[in-house]
């Protein structure tokens, strides 16, 4: 099966769009998101009723922190962060809302998990940022495969049976067979807002048969994006950013 896994859509509709189009022309059979459906972006309500509609099809769907803040007052983030966040509580509907809440922190399927930020204490949304962080969360579980998101970077990572790790940022369309001597985790970076200086949206394949994932980037219409969250009198921040990947 082709699986496409996204992370980090933060309200941005034409990232997503783009992706979920890229992903079906490569043969996606099953979609997966890995949260923060919303935050930062000017489209919550269509990002989570999209995300809504997939999970009725057969998706699989974990909670994000920016997922959480939205029904939890006390989830704290920086200044345009958190303005973005009481804006989206206002524009969503209960039933949005209420889905957005009852989305389970990890979700396991054959020899995959998935998970928002890291594996061994999901709720407490740690980023991972190298191999020590990447080894703590694949320790916390027996899967061959932890796909994650959370720190909007591609990634990926891999522990030898002997515990040694290796990491290494994946080139575009390139397929890497996930050997089954070593366990992995695939940080798989964002669909609606790149932080790794390519504005890109980005997302992965992976093709269980074969064991191959195939990081891949969209580019899409980045100032339509940026001129929404203007429009919408989002911290300007929030807009400039798309346009470079930051």
């Amino acid at each position: 099966m082709r699986l496409a896994v996204f992370a980090d859509i933060h309200a941005n509709r034409q990232a997503f769009s783009a992706c979920l189009a890229a992903a079906r022309a490569r043969g996606a059979e099953r979609i997966i998101c890995l949260g923060d459906v919303v935050g930062y972006g000017a489209d919550p309500e269509w990002a989570v009723e999209t995300v809504m509609d997939l999970v009725h099809d057969g998706a699989i769907a974990v909670r994000g922190n920016h997922d959480n803040a939205i029904g939890t007052p006390s989830e704290t983030m920086n200044g345009a962060a958190q303005a973005a966040i009481e804006w989206t509580r206002g524009r969503l509907s209960a039933p949005q809302r209420r889905f957005l809440a009852e989305l389970p922190l990890t979700q396991q399927e054959d020899d995959r998990l998935y998970v928002h930020s890291e594996a061994s204490h999901p709720a407490r949304w740690r980023y991972v940022e190298g191999t020590s962080e990447a080894a703590r969360s694949i320790e916390a579980t027996d899967a061959h495969v932890t796909f994650c998101g959370h720190i909007h970077q591609p990634a990926l990572y891999s522990m030898s049976s002997a515990a040694k790790m290796t990491g290494f940022v994946p080139t575009s369309d390139v397929p890497v067979q996930l050997l089954g001597g070593r366990r992995w985790l695939a940080v798989v970076g964002s669909v609606g807002q790149p932080r790794d200086g390519n504005p890109a949206a980005a997302f992965a394949m992976l093709d269980t048969a074969t064991r191959e994932i195939t990081y891949c980037r969209v580019p899409y219409d980045v100032e339509t994006a940026a001129d929404r969250i203007r429009a919408n009198g989002l911290p300007r921040w929030l807009a400039d950013r798309l346009l470079e990947g930051r």
